[in-house]
Formats: C-alpha cells, structure tokens, sequence
C-alpha cells in the first residue's frame, strides 16, 4: 500500500473506531430519571465531546492483530476514553491547569460548576474500572484483572497522577531533557502504552508479542507526546481546540524550549519510525498501527 492509501485508511479507521467506541460509550453511561442525573450529563460531557479517540484505536487495532471480538475491544476502549477524559475533566479545574476550552467547547467546570467537575471526574474514573470487572469484557477473569491492573498502574502514583504532580511541581524549573522524558512518559506515556497493551491482553497475546507492542505504546507515547509540545509553539487555538501557547506562558520546560523547534520534531519523528519498527514481526497486519506512528508525527491538533 502507498503512503496516502495508509494515510486514507487510517482516518477510514479511526473514524469507524470513534463511531464504534462513541455508541458503546452511550450505552455504558445511561441518564437516569432520578436526582444524579446531572452527575451522569457531566460524565457524558467530559467523555463524548469529540477528540481523535486515539487511545481508542490503539485498544482496537492492536486487539485486532489477535482476533479479539469486536465489542469486547470496544468496552475496553471506552474505559480507557473514560479515565482519559477524567484526567482532562480534573487537569482543566482552576486548581490545576486552570483552562476553559477543551476540544473546543468549555471545559466540563465552565459547562457546569467545579463541585461537578470534580464529581464528574471521579466517577468517570470508577466507572472506567467497573468495566473493566465486568464479565462482559472478558470471558476470563485473569485477562480482566491483568486490565484492571495494568490500568491502575498506568494511571496513579507512578503514572499519570504522579506525571501531573511532577508537572505542577516543575513550573518555572528549568527541568533536564531526562526529566521531562520522565514527566512526560508518566504523564501521558503510560496512558498510550496501556491502551496498546490492553489489545494485546484481550487477545492473551505471548510474551515476546506483548513485549513488542508494549515498547511500540511507549515510543509512540513519547513521540505524541514532544509532538504536543512541537504543536503548542506552532498551532493556533482555533487549530488545536484549546488554549494555544500555554505551555510558554506558564514558564513550563518541554522538550521544545530544551531542544528548539526543528529538533524537537526530529525527536518525535524517529520515536515515531521507532515505534513502527517493534512491530515488524506482525508483518501487514500492524500496517495501519505504522501508519498510526507516522500520524501522531504529522497531525495538525
């Protein structure tokens, strides 16, 4: 396949991934009559507001490369949309990121209040996990604590709870290139690489297999995210669909202002042929995941 011809089915497939993990989303958070509706209303809205879903698509196509059924990939995809839209929820509160766009809508606290925010984001976050549990997703019990556990990881103290705290704690530090590496692997890093290996323990993949995707999850996860960093300083907010130049204005040390603008994507740009490069051994199957590698490098939000 050419170059375009990956590029055209990979937005095919992405938008079908959105699609799929969008309607699973409806189903997994229902309104009820009674008087938390607008605790769920606030879930909804922090979770179904758009945005690429590439979190997403790495559940799906890597469980494809096992022949996973489709809905139970889809389930863990919107697991992982929920936990990743509860840290956007929380991150966009004034106590922390303080930011009233996101995806180009106000943020959940702007729509609603904080108080709902905040509840909003802790439930997205035990729902994420509730899925995970349930005997739906997985036929075997193992496979669904393997995702709860690896999610749990991946998500708290020593992922991406602890990236943000980092985060926080690192404004007006002039940080190593090491230690942004390891703010921003934990922060969103361990997200992404999660989401690659939760395909592969739904399909019970073999070691030397989850091996190669876990490091193909973690070279794209740094590549995305010094990518970010790159769009930042380049894209306007219309572009992004939220608050452009932030990173700047808040004296936070990325990759960019270590590296500089051309070296930072030089940087994104080989993770990227790296991440692509794990995954040769699954031959044709894994193209649209190369491809994928090759998007988080040249996207325009």
């Amino acid at each position: 396949m050419a170059h375009k011809q990956h590029t055209d089915a990979l937005a095919a497939a992405m938008a079908e991934t959105a699609r799929l993990v969008e309607a699973q989303l409806d189903a997994l958070l229902p309104v009820p009559e009674t008087a938390e509706a607008k605790l769920i209303e606030a879930m909804r809205y922090g979770v179904l507001n758009g945005g690429k879903r590439l979190r997403a698509f790495l559940v799906m196509e890597v469980a494809s490369l096992f022949a996973v059924n489709k809905t139970c990939a889809a389930r863990v995809a919107a697991a992982v949309e929920m936990l990743h839209a509860y840290s956007l929820v929380h991150d966009d509160l004034p106590a922390m990121d303080d930011d009233d766009l996101r995806r180009g809508q106000p943020s959940c606290h702007k729509k609603y209040d904080e108080a709902t925010a905040i509840l909003a984001g802790d439930a997205l976050q035990t729902r994420a996990f509730e899925v995970l549990a349930e005997p739906d997703t997985h036929d075997d019990a193992e496979a669904r604590c393997e995702l709860v556990l690896a999610l749990a990881a991946a998500s708290g103290m020593r992922g991406m709870v602890g990236g943000q705290m980092i985060d926080m704690e690192s404004e007006g530090k002039q940080l190593t290139g090491a230690e942004i590496t390891r703010l921003q692997a934990l922060k969103t890093g361990r997200l992404i690489q999660f989401a690659a290996e939760a395909g592969a323990i739904l399909g019970r993949a073999s070691s030397a297999q989850r091996h190669f995707i876990a490091a193909y999850g973690r070279e794209l996860g740094g590549a995305f995210q010094i990518y970010d960093d790159v769009l930042d300083e380049i894209a306007d907010a219309a572009t992004l669909g939220k608050t452009a130049g932030k990173d700047l204005a808040q004296g936070k040390a990325t990759m960019v202002s270590i590296l500089g603008l051309e070296r930072a994507k030089a940087q994104a740009e080989l993770m990227a042929e790296q991440a692509a490069g794990h995954l040769e051994s699954f031959g044709e199957k894994a193209d649209l995941l190369k491809a994928l590698a090759r998007f988080t490098v040249s996207r325009k939000s």
